[in-house]
């Protein structure tokens, strides 16, 4: 949520691992950049997680905290439909470190994360991913609100949206993002 908003996610959900989730704080930022090398060592999402940390303006940043610290993270970005003003949310990255994968953090840091952008006002939450995984939550295919590039066709189911939040829905249109998601290497292979 943009700073100032006070909207923070209204409980504090917990996990099997016995991990809760909260809003995250300028103190987590090491721990949260050391988990993105840890959870994908085949990408460098780095130089794009700090960017997105450095912006409480545009985006929220949710952990898992456990005894053993923070093991799991989700960033949400706000961006627009131009032509209906509609205020939607990108949800990326999301990492959860390799010891604790499979107990059910992801999706709790994901439903939060849902929870936490209906109250901020979101009409839209989008994500580009696998549709097995974001399709328990409720996403869809999203055909109307087109990511800022043009998505391979193997790709299209892939790029999918939770509507109806609240707040005035979208048109059809290009969704509209801070300049650090306007790379294309964020969004073709």
């Amino acid at each position: 949520m943009p700073e100032g908003s006070g909207h923070q996610p209204t409980a504090v959900t917990r996990m099997k691992s016995d991990a809760r989730i909260r809003r995250s704080t300028a103190t987590d930022r090491p721990a949260v950049e050391a988990l993105y090398p840890a959870a994908f060592p085949e990408e460098d999402l780095l130089p794009l997680v700090r960017e997105l940390l450095g912006d409480p303006t545009h985006t929220v940043s949710l952990v898992a905290e456990s005894d053993a610290g923070i093991v799991g993270n989700i960033i949400f970005t706000f961006g627009s439909e131009p032509d209906s003003g509609a205020r939607i949310a990108l949800l990326a990255p999301l990492a959860v470190a390799p010891t604790v994968q499979g107990q059910g953090l992801g999706s709790a840091l994901v439903r939060a994360g849902v929870a936490s952008m209906q109250e901020s006002g979101a009409a839209l939450v989008c994500v580009l991913g696998d549709p097995n995984y974001y399709g328990r939550f409720g996403f869809e295919p999203e055909r109307d609100v087109q990511p800022p590039y043009a998505l391979p066709t193997e790709w299209q189911d892939a790029w999918q949206s939770i509507r109806a939040l609240s707040g005035p829905g979208p048109k059809s249109g290009t969704l509209s993002l801070p300049d650090y998601w306007l790379r294309p290497a964020l969004w073709l292979p």
